[in-house]
């Protein structure tokens, strides 16, 4: 026991004399100097004691702030020393230097108090170690007060920022850097022209980081006053009863005590009925109240004798609304700045509107060749065959599935997307042909037939879904080289995926057109589309080009479920999600036309982008305006862009 005794003697011995050697050191000097606000801090009076030491260049200072901000800076009660402090255990302090940050020792808690700033004191602590992060040898520190004065950037970090512009050794973080001053001197410039000069940098620029500057200062108020005061930056005049409604003007000036409430008729007659006596409301005579000003005259009456509250009138809203003017004046009160402000928004509004419409298009591009990759089979079968296959959405969903389950088995992603194309393909065709050769070759020249049969075979294969897979969505994911999204500015970006589906659609056009221009297939299908009798004739084989054809169509949709799976949830409906879509991009087309076919799905994909940014919340009404604009237009061109030459001959 007399050894422990000891022992803690010795060590408060030693820590009471290295603390009086840190009392010397310049960085304790200051604190000791700003002891006072440091002690007793608020967010109202701290600023002064945290600039004292971020300006002070002593070697300790940053260390102060970064412990002040984590609340590890302790004061002795007795003599006034700061250090910052570990808790060894709960009776224990294990105390360090600020200028030196070695170890003094440890201490017992008593007698010690932690400071401990809340969060709006350790916000200006944050911000103010801006100013040694920016010089930081760490190129990650330097870049994340950066993004610190992206977000909290005030008047006081110009100069800093500014000096450390020329030290700054990487290109990348000296860009930002430059930026960012260039942001911060719009909005606390000590000229007029140093903040128009920094706007003009920046015109037509589509960052959101400008336009965040500039929203303060062309942020306006509305007022009413007996006069424009001098100094006032208006931006508009109000003119009550054009800019401005008669009752918002009053409003505003009831707001700003320059006129008394109104008095509505409703108001002023039930008052005058309250106030009934012996005949009679304030000396007026009942039966004289239907005259509107004899009513005026007995609620002044009221007013004066203090039985009703003041209120006026029409004419004195008319009065009060002459005599004062309206306006919106600017938070800024420089008219040079908010001029150049405007003109800067104006540019960039133009170059915002330019780039909106080419995400739009983009979008729109984007769609259209997800709807040819789904129409693209329909378009052969439906252009040879004659068939409508209203099971072709389920073809679709096949293919989604087929990859969903070589995930299951394949767990790289990668390699399990390149297994899925044409594992898809080749169950997709198989159940094509199957269709085909059980089922549609029996209902040639039977459209009707043909179009509940295969309704009836799409219910079927939902319902085997359902069965297989359960109700519940299954995700298709996507290898990480697709995740994410091409960027080209703040507002044009679209997703890998989908530039995956683009290209994607690129290659099955250049594949189609090959097959059909250089191959044998090709060339009979060709012949039984423009006269199958004559094609039979020559020795070929109608009955085997027309399951060929359906087996391919078939293929192509299920790869186009493997691909529509990537960014949509797999389910049982999936392809009911894409029939009717298909159906119209043949039939705007052209039955049977590959360029139509792809027109056609340019064409409803730029159309239904188009119809959902003129009403974005309500995307069931874009599809409906969408079909009626096609019934609309197969009045006029009944068999499509590319109108299909041949088949009518041999019917």
């Amino acid at each position: 026991m007399f050894f422990r005794l000891l022992t803690a003697a010795l060590l408060t011995f030693a820590a009471t004399a290295a603390q009086s050697q840190d009392a010397a050191a310049p960085v304790q000097q200051l604190l000791q100097e700003q002891s006072e606000l440091i002690v007793k801090s608020s967010r109202r009076t701290i600023e002064p004691a945290i600039a004292a030491v971020r300006d002070s260049g002593l070697p300790g200072a940053q260390l102060v702030l970064e412990k002040w901000e984590a609340r590890e800076m302790w004061v002795n009660e007795e003599t006034g020393l700061f250090v910052y402090a570990e808790e060894v255990d709960r009776d224990t302090l294990r105390i360090f230097d600020f200028s030196t940050g070695e170890q003094i020792g440890e201490v017992p808690d008593d007698g010690w108090d932690q400071i401990k700033p809340n969060s709006g004191i350790r916000a200006l602590l944050g911000s103010a170690l801006v100013k040694f992060q920016l010089s930081d040898p760490d190129p990650a520190n330097r870049r994340a007060a950066l993004d610190s004065l992206e977000r909290n950037g005030n008047e006081s970090h110009l100069e800093v920022l500014r000096e450390s512009i020329g030290d700054e050794t990487d290109p990348a973080i000296k860009s930002r850097k430059e930026r960012i001053e260039r942001l911060l001197t719009i909005a606390y410039g000590a000229t007029t022209e140093a903040r128009t000069d920094a706007m003009e940098t920046f015109r037509g620029d589509l960052g959101l980081d400008v336009r965040a500057r500039l929203n303060p200062i062309l942020a306006t108020s509305r007022t009413a006053a007996p006069s424009i005061p001098d100094g006032t930056n208006v931006a508009l005049q109000l003119e009550p009863g054009k800019d401005i409604t008669r009752e918002d003007a009053y409003d505003l000036l009831i707001g700003a005590d320059l006129a008394p409430p109104r008095l509505t008729s409703a108001a002023q007659r039930q008052t005058l009925q309250d106030n009934i006596v012996d005949g009679r409301v304030g000396d007026i005579p009942v039966e004289a109240l239907s005259n509107p000003a004899e009513r005026d005259r007995a609620y002044a009456n009221l007013i004066q004798a203090g039985i009703a509250q003041p209120a006026a009138t029409v004419e004195q809203v008319d009065e009060a609304l002459s005599a004062h003017v309206f306006y919106d004046a600017y938070a800024e009160k420089d008219p040079a700045v908010t001029e150049a402000a405007e003109g800067l928004l104006r540019s960039i509004e133009l170059r915002v509107g330019l780039n909106q419409f080419l995400d739009l298009s983009l979008d729109a591009l984007s769609l259209a060749s997800i709807y040819f990759l789904a129409a693209i089979g329909l378009a052969i079968t439906f252009g040879v065959m004659g068939v409508i296959n209203m099971a072709h959405g389920e073809f679709i969903m096949m293919g989604a599935y087929t990859g969903y389950v070589v995930q299951q088995i394949v767990p790289n992603y990668t390699v399990s997307i390149i297994l899925a194309i044409p594992l898809a393909f080749a169950v997709t065709f198989a159940a094509g042909v199957a269709m085909e050769r059980l089922v549609i070759r029996w209902l040639y020249s039977r459209p009707l037939e043909t179009l509940l049969a295969t309704f009836g075979i799409s219910i079927a294969l939902q319902q085997l879904a359902k069965n297989i897979f359960g109700t519940q969505a299954r995700p298709l994911t996507s290898p990480d080289w697709l995740n994410g999204q091409l960027a080209l500015n703040d507002i044009v970006a679209i997703s890998n995926i989908r530039v995956a589906i683009f290209v994607l659609a690129l290659v099955f056009l250049g594949f189609f057109l090959f097959l059909m221009k250089k191959t044998r297939l090709g060339l009979e299908t060709r012949a039984v589309t423009q006269n199958p009798k004559m094609a039979a004739s020559m020795g070929i084989n109608p009955d085997r080009v027309n399951m060929m054809t359906f087996g391919l169509g078939s293929g192509i949709a299920g790869i186009a479920g493997v691909a529509i799976g990537l960014y949509a949830q797999v389910t049982s409906e999936l392809g009911q999600q894409y029939i009717v879509q298909s159906f119209m991009t043949v039939v705007v087309g052209g039955v049977g036309n590959i360029w139509g076919t792809l027109l056609g799905a340019t064409m409803i994909g730029f159309l239904q982008k188009g119809i959902e940014w003129f009403n974005p919340s309500n995307t069931l009404a874009a599809q409906t305006y969408m079909i009626v604009f096609i019934i609309i237009f197969i009045q006029f061109r009944p068999r499509g862009i590319i109108a299909l030459k041949g088949r009518a001959a041999g019917d």
